[in-house]
Parts: structure tokens; C-alpha cells; sequence
């Protein structure tokens, strides 16, 4: 989906007095919710073996197993951003440490372009190593939750 999209479904919401949106295209589902702020959450829901596409906001996490242990993967960055591991500054961490999780656990939130895309974890397991500080930006395909696989 591209940037202009979203402009248009964004002005299209505050001339019809809407606050929140949800659609889904291509795989990919967006939810925009509306308060002081405007906020675009973007659910990456996309196959975790297709790559990213040009012109898209973003693609998959990608899950990839640990060289040394087949139990063990790491939750990759699907895109260059800034991780942001609860929705808001003073709200308790989305997960922990010890924690299990399921395909659709939100993990954290990657900011890209203004856009907040949530990060699942797209396995179920047990989060056992958080790799990123809150507020710190990542690289396209860096790890960022090491997970065990249940």
C-alpha cells in the first residue's frame, strides 16, 4: 500500500468525522485509529518467506532459526525503522522475557515513515532474549526477540 493511499484514507476520515478505519489489500491489513493524533498501525500478515515488494509500507517479519539450536529463531526486522516495544511511552512492554507467545502476538511496533507497523511473532514459542532497546532504530533483517519454539 502506498503512502499516498493512506494520505487519502487519513483526509477521507476527517472530512466524514470517522475515527477509526480498518481494510485489508494484498495481504496486508491496516487499522487507523484516530485521537489527538493521527496513528496508522499497520499488521504485517504476509507469508514469512515473501519479501518485502516495492512500493509497499512493509512486508513480513522475518522468522529465521538459530544455526546452532533447531528449537531457537529470531524475529528480524522486516524494514529499516525505529523499535518501539510498548504503544505508548508510559504502557507496559507489549512482551517479556519468559513469556509465551503466539503467531499472533504483537512483539513491538516498528515505526517507519510516521506509519506504526505492528511485529508478530509469526511462531508459537517462548520469548527468550529481547535483542533491541525501546527507541533504538533497526536495520532490515537485524533480529530482534530470539524465540524458543514450542
Amino acid at each position: 500500500m502506498q503512502l499516498e493511499k493512506v494520505k487519502e484514507i487519513i483526509d477521507l476520515m476527517t472530512a466524514n468525522g470517522l475515527t477509526e478505519f480498518e481494510m485489508e489489500e494484498n495481504g496486508v491489513r491496516l487499522s487507523i485509529k484516530k485521537g489527538g493524533i493521527a496513528q496508522v498501525v499497520q499488521t504485517v500478515t504476509a507469508p514469512a518467506s515473501s519479501a518485502p515488494k516495492a512500493g509497499t509500507l512493509a512486508g513480513p517479519a522475518p522468522v529465521a532459526p538459530v544455526a546452532d539450536d533447531p528449537r531457537m529463531a529470531f524475529v528480524k526486522a522486516p524494514f529499516v525503522g525505529t523499535l518501539y516495544r510498548a504503544p505508548a511511552p508510559d504502557a507496559e512492554p507489549y512482551v517479556t522475557v519468559g513469556q509465551e507467545v503466539t503467531p499472533e502476538t504483537v512483539l513491538c511496533i516498528v515505526e517507519a515513515m510516521k506509519v506504526m507497523n505492528e511485529i508478530k511473532a509469526e511462531i508459537k514459542g517462548i520469548v527468550r532474549e529481547v535483542l533491541v532497546e525501546n527507541a533504538h532504530a533497526v536495520q532490515y533483517g537485524q533480529p530482534l526477540f530470539k524465540i524458543e519454539k514450542t
